[in-house]
């Protein structure tokens, strides 16, 4: 019997890595021009904390957390997200005392939930956390920050979606008038929202059930219970994004999965995912640290799911091509294989990326295994070659085949006179 992968976890074969590779670099050059650093944290912490932070109630502890017992009888989990474990390797480390931060995170998280585009068990975030600023100006950074990306990955851009949360007290108010709207219509909710009205009764504004819609299309407005600090912080971050041309809509429904959130929460929404059609998510979490032991500590932040991001990159036609060595190294008989062995160092010391061929196989053979790496050219060192103290060179990409023979001691200023001449 073979031993396959465990569902909803896949593997990232070398023919897609280069991709992923392309997408992160996008993203360390896009987060040094805003000076966030990064920070990393274990794919393993107490389960207390995300029930702490994200809500004993919410679906992601109660249903999808990977939570098992350790050795010393207590209780591990793997990460379901990354906000949470920044917040306690702060607060473990002194990063928040008297400072403010500018934090960026990347890795696989771990949900058990039914797999589908876009969605899968072990999945990957690149998220940034803003710690120490509660104006709305932190708030127009990290969203300008988000719209940059888009412009670099060169993709149909997602549409802007905000909303506020209100405070903890205002909240309450707004659940009590939430409930008060939504009991009369109890029965014709669906089951899901039935189970939520009594524990945790926001989270049926996020249902895309048709009918439990059309009922929530005249329950009260969350931002009619604001205070007028957060209606003017609400408005100021509107100004802001105004002024930096961008575009986005009120969308008074949007609540997150995670408890944690207060006061501004947003999303990016992109039209090419289907039902999951989030790509960068995010808001608002004061009170995180506080949850863990902390001080108040004024956060915004978001993540993104590398997996969906690359879903609208292939989808867009922007499938970049796999790396391919510049170098082919060719070589017959014991005496040139070492020297070939010498020389290819000697290349790749100079810059150059060398495909040395390996084992056995004619000259006919390893030219035929050359055209077919994508090199440039390739280096051919025989018997004769060798002792005649001399390697050919041969482009590969020329339909004349034109080969050249120079001296050993002149092959690396050879190369990269013929790879110049390329470019």
């Amino acid at each position: 019997m073979s031993i396959k992968s465990i569902k909803g976890m896949n593997d990232l074969l070398p023919e897609k890595i280069h991709s992923w590779q392309a997408l992160e670099a996008i993203f360390h050059e896009l987060f040094k021009m805003y000076d966030y650093r990064e920070i990393r944290t274990p794919l393993v912490e107490s389960t207390a904390l995300f029930s702490r932070s994200i809500g004993e109630l919410s679906d992601i502890v109660s249903k999808e957390m990977y939570t098992f017992e350790d050795r010393n009888g207590g209780f591990i989990t793997l990460r379901p997200e990354g906000t949470a474990s920044v917040v306690r390797a702060g607060l473990q480390h002194g990063l928040f005392h008297n400072q403010q931060r500018r934090v960026w995170y990347q890795g696989p998280m771990f949900r058990y939930e039914r797999p589908q585009k876009g969605r899968f068990r072990q999945f990957h975030q690149v998220g940034i956390e803003a710690y120490g600023w509660s104006g709305a100006d932190i708030e127009a950074e990290v969203l300008c920050l988000s719209n940059d990306l888009w412009g670099k990955l060169e993709i149909k851009q997602p549409t802007l979606e905000i909303n506020n949360l209100g405070s903890v007290s205002g909240r309450t108010s707004y659940l009590q008038a939430l409930k008060a709207y939504l009991e009369p219509h109890k029965s014709e909710l669906d089951e899901d929202s039935q189970k939520r009205l009594d524990n945790n009764a926001l989270r049926i504004l996020d249902s895309k059930v048709p009918a439990t819609c059309a009922i929530l299309d005249s329950a009260p407005s969350i931002l009619e219970f604001l205070d007028q600090s957060e209606l003017a912080r609400f408005d100021e971050l509107q100004k802001l994004l105004t002024a930096m041309e961008i575009p986005y809509s009120v969308n008074e429904r949007m609540v997150r999965g995670l408890d944690y959130y207060n006061n501004t929460v947003f999303e990016w929404v992109h039209s090419g995912l289907g039902a999951q059609s989030t790509v960068c998510a995010g808001g608002r979490y004061d009170h995180l640290a506080e949850h863990l032991g902390g001080k108040l500590l004024p956060a915004f932040g978001f993540a993104i799911g590398l997996e969906r991001l690359l879903d609208i990159i292939e989808a867009s036609g922007q499938v970049s091509d796999s790396p391919k060595p510049l170098v082919y190294f060719i070589s017959e008989g014991s005496s040139a294989r070492k020297q070939a062995l010498v020389l290819a160092r000697e290349l790749r010391n100079a810059g150059h990326s060398v495909q040395m061929h390996c084992g056995d196989g004619s000259f006919k053979n390893q030219i035929k295994r050359a055209d077919k790496s994508g090199a440039m050219l390739a280096v051919i060192l025989g018997e004769d070659e060798y002792k005649k103290g001399k390697v050919a060179i041969k482009l590969l990409r020329d339909n004349n085949g034109a080969q050249r023979s120079v001296n050993m001691e002149h092959m690396v200023s050879s190369v990269a006179e013929l790879l110049n001449q390329i470019d």
